[in-house]
């Protein structure tokens, strides 16, 4: 008889956490899939397999408790053998709702040290006092994730593993040989949902230094920042255009020179991963998580001096023999570590050991 898993999570909207859950289910059919949601709303449509999507239609964060006894009804009434947990607030009811026999694993998608949301003291207060109420294992998406999450919030892990997000390499290996470039110029892209963590500002505020030159930026995504940023970018006259959501990025990808993020803190990027498998150089931030992703295939720009990002710009639109490089070397990093096949492999073994230890 298959076994069960509840897979918790905030919502359906199209993160990376979410990605990465929807992407999974599809390779997991040995076991019965149940994902439950806070809010409403599924960006993926029929992209979701799973055996049932239920919503618990929350109305305030304030009602968590609640959302507990909930979660703990569904847990008895599916009989589920395992409760997976993404993101804080899914995170915190069930430790709160899930009963002591049913394995509870969480995955941490970010380094939470330079999360603004960890930045709030009762988010710590409530993440330590609930880990100390209810165990669980929790899956870092990186190796510094992992360990950043305990020594932070200075507790003494029980169980942990690190876990790399992946990307399907064949399919965007496959996109990537058919699409031809068709454009003039020096052609940037950024890709990320338009909220403060991403800092698209820093990249308006360095394009100033490359007025003149024949170079752009093209940023896609939505978010809440979306006017203060086109705001910014009318007001300073750079050659920045925010260019929405898009669905087929797998075909957007190859159509530009260079690659650029420029978040002040990240888990493990999926827009990342997905941009090693195009072959599209990439000009990153310099921060932790990029350099355990990318190691020296990519180059690095620090986010207090936007010349440092100007000047390495000119650098790599004069030098394709670089570019090639750099994205060369990423290909093979990322086919080497970070694929489907890798993920599930160790997403497997993790399940099996705790259902094992149960």
């Amino acid at each position: 008889m298959k076994k069960t898993i509840l897979h918790f999570i905030y919502d359906l909207e199209r993160g990376g956490a979410e990605t990465m859950l929807v992407r999974v289910l599809k390779d997991l059919p040995e076991y019965n899939n149940i994902v439950v949601t806070l809010y409403k709303g599924n960006k993926f449509e029929k992209e979701l397999v799973c055996n049932k999507y239920i919503c618990l239609n929350m109305r305030s964060l304030f009602f968590f408790p609640f959302m507990a006894f909930r979660l703990r009804r569904l847990i008895r009434k599916h009989k589920a053998d395992i409760v997976h947990t993404h993101l804080f607030w899914p995170t915190l009811i069930a430790r709160l709702g899930t009963p002591k026999k049913v394995p509870l694993i969480t995955t941490i998608h970010a380094f939470i040290a330079t999360s603004v949301e960890y930045k709030k003291w009762y988010i710590r207060f409530l993440d330590k006092s609930s880990y100390g109420l209810r165990k669980s294992v929790i899956i870092g998406v990186a190796k510094g994730a992992t360990k950043e999450y305990f020594s932070f919030l200075k507790m003494r892990p029980y169980k942990s593993y690190a876990l790399y997000t992946f990307v399907d390499v064949n399919h965007f290996r496959l996109a990537g040989s058919a699409a031809q470039k068709k454009h003039d110029g020096f052609r940037l892209i950024s890709i990320g949902a338009l909220r403060l963590q991403k800092n698209h500002e820093y990249l308006v505020k360095a394009f100033k230094l490359l007025k003149g030159e024949n170079i752009m930026l093209d940023i896609y995504g939505s978010g809440p920042f979306e006017q203060r940023l086109q705001k910014a970018i009318d007001e300073s006259g750079v050659n920045v255009t925010l260019k929405g959501m898009v669905t087929n990025m797998n075909e957007v990808l190859p159509q530009y020179d260079l690659f650029v993020m420029s978040s002040t803190f990240e888990g493990f990027s999926l827009g990342v991963l997905e941009t090693m498998a195009m072959k599209v150089p990439m000009l990153l931030s310099e921060i932790v998580s990029f350099r355990e992703q990318c190691e020296d295939t990519a180059m690095y720009f620090s986010l207090d001096d936007i010349h440092d990002f100007a000047a390495k710009v000119k650098q790599l639109a004069a030098d394709a023999a670089l570019r090639s490089q750099l994205s060369e070397s990423a290909y093979k990093r990322v086919v080497g570590n970070f694929t489907l096949e890798h993920h599930m492999q160790q997403l497997r073994n993790i399940y099996l050991e705790n259902l094992k230890d149960n």
